[in-house]
């Protein structure tokens, strides 16, 4: 067997390597994509459907075959309907700059006016729920809200989420760099991993961002704390030099691609509760 390998290793090409590298990283992408989420658990299951294929086939045990033989004849059409939303966050994730068409003052002006409203809501701790549409556009949840299409500023950000304000309840969303609409209420987390300490704004801000490539910066009303969602992880506790880091990040400013290792020192490990904000 080890010169039949040694044989099939010495007849690889360049091309053979290049072909092998490109499926290991595919795979290592998706893995990445839905670790955590329920499509893990859906993915164990075909696995093991897929393996009693392999046993009732040597066994030749002919009905539970044919089930599965049926079953499993259809498995592209299973893979759609089970992985839908993965599938759709995943093509979402080829993302552009939601800030498109405008200069990179601007953008930092933007960028400056959100993470100084989610500090100024922490510092009163009143809570607020801020989504950046990206490449997925938001305009189901934007026409279920109330509309305001006006100028991103710190003073419109404040006066919407005030207690007294009537729009106080719900999202407001961010589109083009204008507050598009405000009382928009997003789709909650399903995730069974989460710890119930999670409150509503977070499990909507995890569940929008399940589905989308939005951005969503949640600022807790309990504690104060700003964190920060996007491809369905928390990110907690965060300073305002981080969130602005982050934000230029995500919205890739000034050429930015994807967040660094200092990013991921961040994460939130939801799944325990570590540093994640009620």
């Amino acid at each position: 067997m080890l010169d039949s390998i040694l044989e099939s290793l010495s007849g690889m090409g360049i091309s053979d390597l290049i072909d092998i590298a490109a499926v290991s990283m595919v795979l290592y992408w998706i893995l990445l994509l839905i670790k955590g989420t329920r499509a893990i658990q859906m993915l164990f299951g075909l696995l093991v459907l897929g393996g009693g294929y392999i046993v009732a086939q040597e066994a030749n045990l002919s009905t539970l075959k044919w089930i599965l033989d049926n079953f499993l004849g259809s498995i592209v059409i299973v893979v759609v309907v089970l992985f839908q939303d993965e599938i759709r966050r995943a093509l979402a994730l080829v993302g552009s700059n939601p800030l498109t068409g405008m200069n990179i003052r601007e953008q930092k002006h933007i960028i400056d006016e959100l993470v100084k409203s989610a500090f100024s809501l922490s510092g009163k701790r009143i809570g607020a729920l801020i989504v950046l549409e990206r490449s997925t556009g938001l305009k189901n949840f934007i026409e279920k809200g109330t509309a305001i299409d006006g100028v991103l500023s710190h003073d419109l950000l404040l006066s919407v989420f005030m207690p007294f304000s009537p729009i106080h309840d719900g999202a407001v969303i961010v589109s083009g760099g204008r507050v598009a609409a405000a009382q928009c209420f997003l789709p909650l987390t399903l995730n069974p991993s989460l710890e119930k300490v999670l409150g509503t704004r977070h499990r909507a801000a995890l569940g929008l961002t399940e589905e989308t490539d939005a951005v969503v910066i949640v600022v807790s009303e309990e504690t104060g704390r700003v964190s920060l969602a996007c491809e369905g992880k928390l990110y907690s506790r965060l300073e305002k030099d981080e969130l602005t880091r982050l934000l230029e990040k995500l919205l890739n400013l000034g050429g930015a691609t994807r967040p660094g290792k200092w990013w991921e020192r961040m994460k939130v490990a939801v799944s325990t509760g570590e540093k994640s904000a009620p």
